[in-house]
């Protein structure tokens, strides 16, 4: 990971969004040439009949403080839902619902059952008395039991008593902007926890304006997960455990991405994921008769000898044979140097953290020499960087 490290100064981390989303700067990297561009630009830069895929999953207010009897402040972030294990069910659950949660001062947590804070001493929220109790604790994270009065919807529980989970690289708490700026504007799936930042500089202007040029948009979701934020710890990459991401990819999708010659935009490294996850998900209905969980370093295992074409055909017809519309999965998939690309053409990113698994995505799709010479010409032109930075659109030699 050494490798993968540049200097950020702080001053250069973005604390705050723009006033207007698409006034961010926008770099274009394309054969060596780096241009800079206004993110409403974009549509420019991009050839009509461009296949663009953005990540429309939804963030929730997924952050909750709560109290001890003793007075102790316990942090509690909810991760991904357990019983019920849908989230469309425990979202739309009405008095109980269990999720995998990280616990900030846990040790003070001893299991005993701790009460909301109510620090605005709303009485709307005090009749809904949400209270939490300690199911389990699995290593890092910790199964807890939420429970609360008045038959409101477990959504709506956490609309007024959570906070939006901003990074912790911003240096400060959520604020009330970032109720609405730490949020795609074509965001609609609830369950993430952390935004797919490319798509925050999209206005409907500028989506307009690409399908004018004949750019066209579809959606998939993929939850973003507390594991977005994790450093890798280890200085080797192998020794780094990637956290499982459910997405979900419409059958109309794929019989699109499955003709020959589709030239496929990507909005985030989220899209990024998705997108080559479905490969191999693919090749599972080849070789197993059905698509199985992603696994992290699945890519690098063998030697595959399926086309893009073929794979995406096969998990194509097993969906109908299935009678679904919708492809339902989970990823655990790294991209490092010496990844093979089957789906993806071109990428807008903002520009990530050293040392980080989205750097090495990065270096692995426009090459270890590319990837210093745009950050560098990022950090020397005055762009910001992280979730609320500016943009880059990488194309692929």
């Amino acid at each position: 990971m050494a490798d993968y490290d540049y200097p950020l100064p702080d001053e250069r981390i973005a604390k705050y969004p723009l006033p207007e989303r698409d006034s961010s700067k926008l770099l274009h990297y394309k054969e060596g040439q780096i241009v800079t561009h206004v993110f409403r630009e974009l549509p420019e830069l991009l050839p009509s009949g461009t296949l663009m895929i953005r990540n429309e999953t939804k963030v929730v207010p997924a952050r909750l403080f709560f109290r001890r009897e003793s007075g102790a402040l316990i942090e509690v972030m909810c991760l991904e839902p357990l019983l019920p294990c849908e989230y469309n069910l425990s979202f739309a659950a009405t008095d109980s619902c269990e999720w995998k949660c990280v616990v900030g001062n846990a040790k003070k947590w001893k299991g005993d059952t701790i009460y909301f804070c109510n620090v605005s001493q709303s009485a709307e929220i005090e009749a809904i008395g949400l209270k939490a109790d300690l199911v389990e604790r699995d290593g890092a994270s910790a199964r807890v039991r939420f429970s609360w009065n008045g038959g409101r919807a477990f959504s709506e529980v956490l609309d007024l008593c959570g906070k939006v989970p901003i990074p912790p690289y911003l240096g400060r708490d959520t604020e009330q902007i970032d109720s609405t700026r730490y949020q795609t504007t074509y965001a609609r799936i609830r369950g993430s926890v952390a935004a797919p930042t490319a798509g925050l500089h999209f206005t409907p202007a500028v989506s307009n304006a690409l399908i004018e040029k004949g750019v066209r948009i579809e959606n998939v979701c993929l939850h973003v997960g507390a594991g977005t934020f994790l450093p890798v710890k280890d200085g080797d990459v192998a020794r780094h455990n990637m956290h499982r991401e459910p997405f979900g990819v419409s059958l109309s999708l794929l019989e699109s991405l499955s003709q020959s010659g589709v030239q496929v935009t990507a909005v985030g490294t989220t899209s990024v994921r998705t997108l080559e996850s479905l490969y191999y998900a693919g090749v599972d209905c080849i070789e197993k008769g059905q698509p199985c969980e992603i696994e992290q370093w699945a890519p690098y295992s063998k030697d595959y000898r399926y086309s893009t074409e073929e794979a995406l055909k096969a998990l194509c017809d097993y969906l109908r044979s299935s009678g679904k519309s919708v492809l339902e999965l989970g990823t655990r998939i790294i991209i490092v140097p010496g990844f093979k690309f089957r789906l993806v053409d071109r990428m807008v990113t903002n520009f990530h953290q050293p040392k980080s698994t989205l750097l090495l995505l990065i270096s692995a799709f426009v090459g270890e020499e590319n990837w210093r010479s745009i950050y560098s010409y990022a950090l020397e032109n005055g762009y910001r960087f992280l979730s609320y930075g500016d943009s880059s659109l990488l194309e692929r030699g």
